[in-house]
């Protein structure tokens, strides 16, 4: 939210920076708790002459408390919220059933992508707030700079997102069920341009640092041709678990360019579009291929054996996509009595090799997590660290939904977009308990490297916060 030019003009990283500031003058103490300036919550206020005084004119700043800025924005939203989704329920129901079902799937399919992003945005500001906390330096195993985006600053473009993105939705049900069909069908659209608009804007602001820095990352993990870094590979397996996501946006870009959005065109399974198009394994595997290249990369680099079993334990996932979208192309006698079987069999496979990995390799279990060993003491810390039962859970959990993860694989099994949806979100919520784990292990990899930095050194997000006089705009 602040940064220090002079910071950045020393730091030797680009990564995640923010954009450039505007200083802000203020009367307040800016390195006293309470007297900080959140960006957007800063009023100038003229002070003129009391009667009877010949002090001159002069400018303060003044704000509102933050618990009360804090409060505010919650109600607000929640109120926001329940506005959407009353408006979005009365605009279904409104539709005979035989159109519900149909139009709520491909609701869900439009809006599914970035429903899912948007609830990844918010468990990494919980991932980035807990290692604000721990004895971990997070900053270090990204390659951070100081200026790195916080866990208030993802936070808030979760909050953005939250807000914009069902308000789309609502926005779509409501028109679509008024025979508004022309207007409905553009509120999808408008939403994924406008996505793109701010991925790619090319000018300072939006945190462009950041943007960048995501851009060049995918752009690495599409074209593995440099020395893999932990944050491309680490994104990598973050997008794995985004198949799905990766499967509806193709689908929906399909439809929006061949103007089948609000229609029942893309509903006959064998069009362009339809759930048997073969684009839909083609997408799905994507992200498995670009971390078997990563793996492949790093052997050619390091010479280390375990990166080509990494990358046989993605290779697994292939014949699941393939023998599930198999189904659609053969008779049916031969996938029950063939591939189905086989389907089943390298399902499995992969389920259990990919927990395999997740345990012995990818988290260090050997001792009691630090993760949750913050530095001062809270409810969440004394509930989670050093507790066996976190390490029954993580180990179950995981063992679970990698079994459930043949289903967002399985094109065949996609037709319950609920189910689907439920399916998808369980596996963000098993990537965010993964994420914890596999940095931990990253940093004890670290520290037993031999490298030490002084927690003094670290500076804590609050002193970023309370000891800068600049805010972006």
């Amino acid at each position: 939210m602040f940064e220090n030019p002079t910071a950045i003009g020393s730091s030797h990283s680009p990564h995640l920076r923010k954009p450039a500031a505007k200083s802000v003058s203020s009367d307040l103490g800016t390195g006293e708790p309470g007297n900080s300036v959140e960006e957007g919550y800063v009023f100038p206020f003229v002070v003129g002459e009391m009667k009877g005084s010949n002090s001159p004119m002069h400018t303060t700043a003044i704000m509102p408390s933050p618990t009360f800025l804090w409060r505010f924005k919650v109600i607000w939203f929640l109120i926001w919220a329940f506005s959407c989704c009353k408006i979005g329920w009365d605009s279904v129901m409104r539709m005979s059933a035989d159109l519900r079902d149909l139009f709520l799937y491909e609701a869900f399919l439009y809006y599914n992508p970035l429903l899912l992003v948007t609830m990844m945005v918010w468990l990494w500001g919980v991932c980035l707030w807990v290692f604000s906390q721990s004895t971990i330096n997070y900053a270090k195993i990204f390659d951070l700079d100081q200026n790195h985006l916080t866990h208030r600053e993802i936070w808030k473009c979760s909050i953005w997102m939250t807000v914009i993105v069902p308000t789309s939705m609502t926005a779509y049900l409501y028109l679509y069920s008024h025979g508004e069909v022309a207007l409905a069908a553009s509120q999808p659209v408008i939403l994924y341009v406008a996505v793109a608009l701010v991925l790619i804007f090319p000018f300072d602001i939006f945190y462009f640092s950041s943007r960048y820095f995501l851009l060049r990352t995918l752009w690495r993990i599409a074209f593995p041709l440099q020395p893999i870094s932990f944050p491309d590979f680490f994104l990598a397996d973050i997008l794995t678990s985004m198949a799905k996501v990766f499967s509806d946006l193709e689908r929906s870009v399909c439809r929006m360019v061949h103007r089948q959005v609000a229609t029942i065109a893309w509903f006959e399974a064998d069009s362009v579009c339809g759930s048997h198009s073969v684009a839909i394994p083609l997408v799905l595997v994507i992200p498995y291929i670009w971390r078997l290249l990563q793996c492949l990369r790093q052997y050619k680099d390091t010479k280390e054996k375990p990166t080509l079993f990494n990358a046989l334990k993605y290779s697994t996932a292939v014949p699941v996509i393939f023998l599930s979208a198999l189904k659609y192309h053969v008779s049916p006698d031969r996938w029950t009595y063939v591939y189905r079987r086989l389907w089943l069999f390298s399902s499995l496979v992969n389920s259990l090799y990919s927990f395999y990995w997740d345990v012995t390799r990818d988290w260090d279990l050997s001792v009691f997590t630090r993760i949750f060993k913050f530095n001062k003491p809270s409810l969440c810390s004394n509930l989670l660290y050093g507790r066996q039962w976190v390490y029954f859970w993580v180990i179950g959990s995981n063992l679970v939904l990698r079994c459930t993860w043949t289903y967002k694989l399985s094109a065949h099994l996609r037709h319950n977009y609920l189910t689907v949806f439920t399916i998808a979100a369980l596996e963000m919520l098993r990537r965010f308990q993964w994420i914890f784990f596999r940095v931990e292990n990253e940093w004890n990899k670290i520290t037993k490297s031999g490298f030490q930095i002084p927690m003094a050194d670290i500076p804590r997000e609050e002193e970023k916060l309370l000891g800068s006089t600049n805010h972006n705009v």
